[in-house]
């Protein structure tokens, strides 16, 4: 039952949010950066998730970010502001000052810390959908949260008029497949593995942090699906493999991985703030040498 046109477009990047040298926002690195990733296929842009170290800025940065990206896209791409924290009151003033701002769209995460039980979670995002005027994405990401969006909860929260998609990341594919056979959510992978697992099945396509790095290869994955060329999607997938690994599953939040490898393509990053710490130089030398294999082909 899922929609034919996705919210925020196909293929989004959650986007690392640059600092400068001494850990300030930078401002004028997310603007370049923003307008690099557009440049290469993204279609939208997810600020202040988990990739965007959203634990460690404050909310004015938070409003900053949008504010610069929104500048620098203008309407080429969407803008999909996260503002999921553990208090509700908290969250609902950030939606209203993404709105404010300029944001297209809200990610909100489960609560977390206190584990609150399903009807509670749906209490919340209720009350974070009525804020603004923004269409929400829920962030269904358990190993971070502590606790997952129940596909009953997923169900009575699809008929919310602004809930409007899932950012999946609950590694549950039976779960997901259930949602979109039975609601109009859209459902963006997003687990770099998943990409082409969920779009086969009807998935909206990703909120992805490998994007930061290979925006174009992964957008290509998208596009060779959608021509009909199953063989040459599952081949770009395939190829991807050792890098997304490499980024997202080598020990290292992909924060610190994806702004390492930014660093050293020359792209605005910076450092990553504590209590994350950089990339040591040998991890970051394995990163480029994989992305350049990938750009090889």
């Amino acid at each position: 039952m899922t929609s034919s046109t996705p919210p925020f477009g196909r293929a989004l990047c959650a986007m690392v949010t640059p600092f400068t040298s001494t850990g300030a926002l930078d401002p004028d690195g997310a603007a370049r950066l923003a307008e690099h990733l557009v440049g290469h296929g993204c279609d939208g842009l997810v600020l202040s998730g988990t990739t965007g170290e959203s634990p460690t800025t404050t909310d004015a940065e938070k409003s900053a970010l949008i504010t610069a990206v929104r500048e620098a896209v203008g309407d080429r791409a969407s803008v999909v502001a996260g503002v999921g924290t553990a208090d509700t009151a908290h969250t609902a003033a950030l939606a209203r000052a993404a709105e404010q701002a300029g944001a297209d769209g809200l990610l909100v995460a489960t609560p977390y810390y206190s584990r609150p039980p399903q009807d509670a979670i749906e209490a919340h995002f209720r009350e974070v959908a009525d804020a603004t005027d923004l269409p929400v994405v829920l962030y269904d990401i358990p190993a971070r949260t502590g606790t997952r969006i129940e596909p009953d909860t997923m169900l009575r929260l699809a008929e919310h008029p602004r809930i409007v998609a899932v950012k999946d990341c609950s590694y549950d594919f039976l779960a997901a497949q259930k949602i979109l056979a039975r609601t109009d959510l859209a459902y963006y992978a997003g687990c770099d593995e998943h990409i082409l697992a969920l779009y086969a099945v009807g998935g909206a396509g990703y909120v992805s942090t490998v994007a930061n790095v290979v925006p174009d290869h992964l957008r290509a994955v998208l596009d060779a699906f959608d021509a009909g060329d199953t063989a040459r999607a599952a081949g770009l997938q395939q190829r991807a493999t050792a890098l997304i690994e490499a980024v997202m599953a080598n020990g290292l939040p992909g924060t610190v991985t994806a702004k390492a490898l930014l660093t050293a393509l020359g792209l605005p990053a910076g450092p990553v703030r504590p209590p994350l710490r950089p990339a040591p130089p040998e991890t970051t030398d394995g990163l480029r040498a994989l992305h350049e294999a990938l750009a090889a082909g």
